[in-house]
């Protein structure tokens, strides 16, 4: 099993997440973050770090957001590889909560 990040952290993308992974699972985009499924280990320590709460283990992600899963795979594989915290984008607020922001993820 997995932990997958979903549609909130896209434009928000705060990063406190990566400090607590115990085996840097999480890899970086311009607008969002993903986890290396056959890198987690499911220790469940991302989740509660989130405080936009877009981490959900693979069982327990919201109906409609199960394209998620395949996209945190794929990107994965190409992203860059982060482990230390950053700064949330100035305007992450504005984005916290707005449904359906696939359409805003750059790659």
């Amino acid at each position: 099993m997995t932990f997958v990040v979903g549609d909130n952290c896209i434009k928000c993308k705060h990063t406190d997440c990566v400090e607590v992974c115990p085996v840097d699972c999480f890899y970086e985009g311009p607008n969002f973050l993903v986890i290396h499924p056959d890198e987690c280990i499911d220790c469940a320590l991302c989740e509660p770090e989130c405080p936009v709460d877009a981490i959900f283990s693979e069982d327990e992600l919201p109906a409609g957001q199960e394209v998620f899963l395949e996209l945190n795979a794929e990107l994965a594989e190409v992203w860059p590889n982060i482990t230390e915290k950053k700064d949330a984008p100035a305007d992450n607020e504005e984005w916290d909560g707005v449904e359906n922001k696939l359409q805003y993820l750059e790659r």
